[in-house]
């Protein structure tokens, strides 16, 4: 039997949350093991398989699972049952039971929320640099409604994630200075700041970084291509 691990969100209401990592798949080489990505390169019916094995450990249908074409924008997708990657955007929801939706990264913020109350809804993010100055945490929040909880995965940290001052700058101007230290972004400061400006006042932090975990994530920033894509699975139960 394959270890999986998986890092799940004990959110409150009827939701099965969890970030992947790169360890519990049947991917071989640069793609070992639990690559999600279909178009890395790696071998489509591996990448499937591994699919299969996220979501059948949140209790879903891996034929039901729904992602977006990621284009590092704004657009947000209401999903719908199996479609995967036919429209652009950034961030997904929905609300039907048992439908999962997924959002992939490689050191951007693999973001999910949730809705408290009567009505459940769920949503899921990919939010890189530029999506996050782009306002998909903003968009996400705002399609999804009132009384949020959010949780902020795995991504490149402020301990390794260097910028220039093309990024810096827009940066330090929107979420203050001292969101750049010596060369490099906290983009989990920036995410859960981005959030709490959308409303969102309990966000939960993950804080591992892709790119100093070698052994446990995928990271573009520290391997480049061939790699895989770890990311967030989330269900409405």
């Amino acid at each position: 039997m394959l270890d999986v691990d998986l890092i799940r969100w004990d959110v409150p209401g009827p939701y099965r949350v969890a970030f992947s990592t790169r360890r519990g798949g049947v991917s071989e080489g640069p793609y070992a093991s639990l690559n999600l990505g279909r178009r890395t390169g790696d071998d489509v019916g591996r990448v499937d398989e591994n699919r299969r094995i996220l979501c059948s450990d949140v209790g879903a249908d891996a034929d039901d699972l729904a992602l977006n074409f990621q284009v590092h924008s704004a657009i947000v997708n209401r999903a719908e049952p199996g479609v995967r990657g036919e429209s652009q955007g950034d961030a997904l929801w929905t609300d039907v039971p048992q439908l999962p939706i997924a959002a992939l990264a490689a050191d951007c913020v693999p973001v999910a929320l949730s809705r408290r109350g009567a009505k459940p809804g769920i949503a899921v993010a990919h939010a890189g640099w530029i999506g996050i100055l782009a306002g998909v945490l903003e968009a996400a929040t705002e399609t999804l409604g009132d009384d949020l909880d959010a949780a902020i995965g795995p991504s490149a940290g402020p301990c390794c994630y260097e910028v220039g001052e093309d990024v810096a700058r827009p940066y330090c101007e929107r979420f203050g200075d001292d969101i750049v230290a010596a060369g490099k972004l906290d983009l989990w400061r920036a995410a859960e700041l981005a959030l709490n400006d959308a409303g969102v006042e309990r966000v939960h932090r993950v804080d591992l970084c892709t790119i100093c975990n070698p052994d446990r994530f995928f990271s573009h920033r520290r391997d480049g291509k061939p790699r895989g894509v770890q990311g967030v699975v989330a269900v409405v139960a």
